[in-house]
């Protein structure tokens, strides 16, 4: 159920000309890192809704999104247009089952990102659940170009503060950028060059695997973690891997 809530802009972030994060004030009940709402504006009398998932960690304000402009839809382009003291809605029902809570026992989780998916494991990783819970985290963003890699600040402030328990990999796929891995996340499994950079081997034994972006992917690496003896997590039947898919 839930009902919409006000929520106003307190902070726009353009990384580059498609991708944005947008920071903002509103009385959004208790949520669980992970977890997504409905963002909406109306538009002709219609109110226009998509999911986004917050960046933020549940204790954090304000509450942050984090999108990529779709140049014909009919919500990004004016969520990206909002400057601060703008107003737009949310939805109260925060929901999504990609949680830390929801994972079963592990020695090393993996995080699998590309493009905006990266917003979810961000706020995992500023709890203190993950740590918690792994040794050893391996957080892995892929996307275009070197534009694209965003949250730079965020992602230095984690590496100092947990040093060799996490390690992040970028993969960039349409540049040739110093200190990242030009390919794809399947490919770079399948040539090993993630677990050698890393120091792991990534086996059913002690990883829990997240996977969060375009469905291209999530199928490509499940094929891949499967091949390897790592099954789909679910309530009923418990597993290696966990899947949001953003489109």
């Amino acid at each position: 159920m839930g009902e919409w809530l006000e929520a106003t802009v307190v902070e726009k972030i353009r990384w580059n000309d498609g991708l944005f994060s947008l920071r903002f004030d509103a009385p959004l009940p208790a949520f669980k890192a992970g977890q997504f709402v409905r963002v909406g504006l109306d538009v002709d009398g219609e109110r226009i809704a998509r999911p986004y998932s917050l960046v933020n960690a549940p204790d954090e304000t304000p509450h942050e999104i984090y999108f990529n402009v779709v140049p014909e839809g009919p919500l990004s382009p004016r969520l990206a247009r909002l400057e601060a003291g703008d107003l737009f809605q949310v939805h109260s029902s925060v929901t999504g089952t990609m949680t830390m809570e929801r994972t079963p026992e592990h020695r090393h989780l993996w995080l699998f990102a590309t493009g905006t998916a990266l917003g979810p494991f961000l706020s995992m990783l500023k709890t203190d659940a993950p740590w918690q819970r792994a040794e050893r985290v391996v957080l892995c963003h892929s996307v275009r170009t070197a534009s694209d890699l965003t949250y730079g600040d965020t992602i230095r402030e984690l590496l100092h503060r947990y040093g060799n328990r996490l390690t992040f990999v970028p993969l960039v796929t349409r540049e040739t950028v110093t200190g990242t891995l030009q390919q794809r996340i399947p490919a770079a499994l399948d040539s090993g060059d993630i677990e050698r950079l890393v120091g792991l081997t990534l086996r059913p034994e002690d990883a829990h695997v997240m996977l969060c972006g375009n469905s291209d992917m999530i199928e490509a690496v499940q094929q891949r973690l499967e091949a390897r003896g790592l099954r789909r997590h679910r309530r009923r039947e418990p597993g290696h891997v966990t899947v949001e898919k953003y489109h």
